[in-house]
């Protein structure tokens, strides 16, 4: 696995496909790129697929400083700069979708096209918001309630009764406080990705999930109305749409993409 040096922290970083085009998958809150695995199929007859490790997440290494959206958002634009596959489209979830946001804003000469699923401007726009990535911090004493919370807010009902308590429960205990996925609920909390905003210029398409009770589907929205010019999907799902509705999300996706 390709691993660059990007101020303090080494980066590595996953190549998947050999498409013609490039597209950057950059995770959320967590242990890492991962989460992207299922879904990898779904593009690498068209892309080659980049698949960063940022700082937090328990391939990369650095020095357990405090995290800035601006640091993630360099290593994800380094990670492209590296593989010289630039100009890229970039999708990101969760905290992945703030960070592809601001690595669009910091260089816009390397992002293509953007997608930003999940996403939000700051915390201090929404009291629940606040409140819940609080709560969740203040569980890491306390992994199985850390694990439980996360899936309890990640996932809509409906699904998590479809997947039925074998599964629930793995999902609970996959997501533990570690150091890295502490320092990635903490800049959650943070974050402000407002001064960044109008400095995007690759064309966006924002996604949000009506039972989204991570990220309520207000901030996506508010996201969406501070991007002038950019498209907007919403899906009848909880937080992990790429669980939820994994070929409607998908074909969305390549859809926006190809669309260039």
């Amino acid at each position: 696995m390709p691993t660059i040096t990007v101020g303090t922290a080494r980066i590595p970083y996953r190549v998947v496909g050999s498409g013609p085009d490039t597209l950057a998958l950059v995770h959320g809150t967590g242990p890492g790129s991962a989460m992207w695995d299922g879904l990898l199929d779904a593009f690498t007859d068209r892309y080659t697929v980049l698949l960063p490790d940022l700082s937090g997440s328990e391939a990369a290494e650095d020095d357990g400083a405090a995290l800035t959206l601006e640091t993630l958002a360099a290593q994800v634009n380094a990670v492209i700069d590296a593989a010289g596959r630039g100009p890229a489209d970039i999708l990101g979830f969760s905290l992945g979708a703030v960070v592809a946001t601001a690595a669009a804003a910091l260089r816009p000469d390397q992002v293509r096209r953007l997608i930003a699923a999940a996403g939000w401007i700051s915390a201090e726009q929404d009291e629940y918001l606040r409140l819940s990535m609080a709560t969740w911090l203040s569980l890491a004493d306390h992994p199985a309630a850390f694990g439980g919370y996360a899936t309890l807010t990640a996932f809509s009902r409906g699904f998590l009764d479809r997947i039925g308590r074998e599964a629930v429960e793995a999902n609970a205990a996959y997501l533990q406080p570690t150091p890295g996925t502490l320092r990635h609920i903490a800049l959650d909390l943070s974050l402000d990705l407002a001064p960044l905003l109008p400095r995007v210029q690759a064309p966006t398409l924002v996604i949000g999930c009506t039972q989204d009770a991570t990220i309520p589907v207000e901030n996506t929205r508010r996201l969406h109305a501070a991007l002038p010019g950019s498209e907007y999907a919403e899906f009848d799902t909880g937080h992990i749409v790429i669980a939820e509705e994994t070929a409607n999300f998908t074909r969305t996706v390549r859809d926006f993409l190809a669309a260039a």
